[in-house]
């Protein structure tokens, strides 16, 4: 089997591609990047690259796109090119190639407005159940690539997986009250109790999701770090998030206050990831009892694949006020 993984150069892309390297399997990596994981150099926005990509391809993991940090720097336009007809040019090209799979990263983004309880309310309890509200272009091109994947899978009887990731990204938080009062690790270390995921986890579900048996239809999954609160802190983790870890988990409680760090001030939603773990079998090994064995043996709170792919920022130039400008 040979896959296509766009977005080779990315984040994801590239930890996916090291994942099957490492494994011996066949894989070309696509991006308008060149990079050690990029066997083709092109835009996915350009159908006959695409068309001469596709031949020889089995499966395809689809991860490039435009982000939210590219919000404010990017036309909706390029939104528009990018996310939708790059996706649609691959969904195309895979469909008349009869590939076996077609996994697509999507992102909890689409979720939007709907991530936001209203003030008083308890945190949203997020699943695949819960109704999209996109709120900016990146949230709405990338369920609209989504509803592509779904035509395609009943039109075409293409297997499509949709895989809705959290934050893996390991630059700083675009928010400056975060960064201002928070160290780095200590706030990612705090996300990943309710809305990060570990790059490593991330691109093997991705390698979870293709390989297991392939029936023609549409499937989506959240992908997120397995969360130690239930439905029932959902109240306290709005109001007192710290209550609930002193409760829930109090070892790790206590290595936060070794270190001097502390939990949000408030946690407004909780990404639920069971419906993967069950359908999929997908186990991600960075959890909170993970976070406390590497802040125990005093390792930096990204995972080795994260620290192995590091940052690599979504401009080419650097900006005074973050990571990335904020639309």
């Amino acid at each position: 089997m040979t896959i296509l993984v766009t977005g080779s150069a990315g984040h994801l892309g590239e930890a996916i591609m090291r994942l099957l390297r490492a494994d011996g399997r066949s894989a070309i990596g696509l991006d308008i990047a060149p990079s050690p994981y990029t066997d083709i150099v092109g835009s996915i926005v350009d159908r006959t690259l695409v068309d001469g990509a596709m031949k020889g391809i089995d499966a395809v993991i689809h991860t490039a796109t435009l982000h939210k940090p590219h919000v404010a720097t990017h036309t909706r336009q390029e939104f528009i090119d990018t996310n939708i007809t790059g996706t649609l040019n691959l969904l195309e090209t895979a469909a008349e190639a009869r590939v076996s799979s077609f996994i697509f990263t999507s992102t909890t983004s689409v979720f939007g407005d709907a991530l936001v309880p209203a003030p008083g309310a308890p945190a949203a309890w997020i699943t695949e159940d819960v109704a999209p509200r996109p709120k900016n272009i990146y949230g709405i091109t990338k369920r609209a690539a989504e509803e592509l994947g779904r035509l395609f899978a009943r039109k075409h009887s293409l297997p499509v997986t949709v895989l809705r990731t959290s934050r893996f990204f390991p630059e700083e938080d675009d928010r400056r009250a975060v960064r201002e009062a928070f160290a780095d690790e200590n706030a990612k270390a705090n996300e990943f109790l309710f809305r990060r995921v570990d790059i490593e986890d991330a691109a093997r579900a991705h390698l979870i999701a293709l390989d297991r048996r392939q029936t023609p239809g549409f499937d989506l999954f959240i992908i997120s770090a397995t969360t130690p609160f239930t439905a029932d802190d959902l109240g306290d983790l709005r109001s007192d998030p710290s209550a609930v870890m002193r409760r829930r988990l109090p070892e790790l409680y206590a290595e936060f206050e070794r270190r001097g760090w502390k939990m949000f001030d408030e946690v407004d939603r909780v990404y639920v990831n069971q419906k993967a773990r069950n359908a999929l079998g997908w186990n991600p090994r960075y959890d909170h009892r993970f976070l406390l064995e590497r802040l125990r043996a005093d390792e930096p709170v990204p995972g080795p694949m994260a620290q192995a792919v590091g940052a690599k920022g979504y401009h080419a130039e650097r900006f005074e006020e973050g990571p990335y400008p904020v639309e």
